[in-house]
């Protein structure tokens, strides 16, 4: 009965994470949207697009080696600077 127990608390957690995680990316993509027309109405080279593209390669690459170390952080998951990783 015990495990049963800890593995509702387990799934409401991990549903309230999520749930708050959706709802800050929608609010900062809602903020972010005048900025993001501007950067792209003013990317004439195309840098922006292909920065794009290579993040999306990069973020593959990780989440297949995350996937093969099977690491799970907590900190790592709601740290402030994981957006920040590729820019290292």
């Amino acid at each position: 009965m015990q495990i049963l127990a800890v593995d509702i608390a387990t799934t409401f957690v991990d549903d309230a994470a999520a749930l708050a995680t959706g709802l800050g990316r929608a609010v900062l993509r809602f903020a972010m949207a005048p900025i993001n027309r501007i950067a792209n109405a003013c990317d004439v080279a195309g840098v922006l697009a292909e920065r794009r593209a290579t993040f999306r390669l990069w973020r593959t690459n990780r989440a297949r080696a995350r996937q093969e170390q099977r690491r799970f952080s907590l900190l790592g998951r709601f740290s402030p600077f994981r957006h920040l990783a590729h820019l290292t």
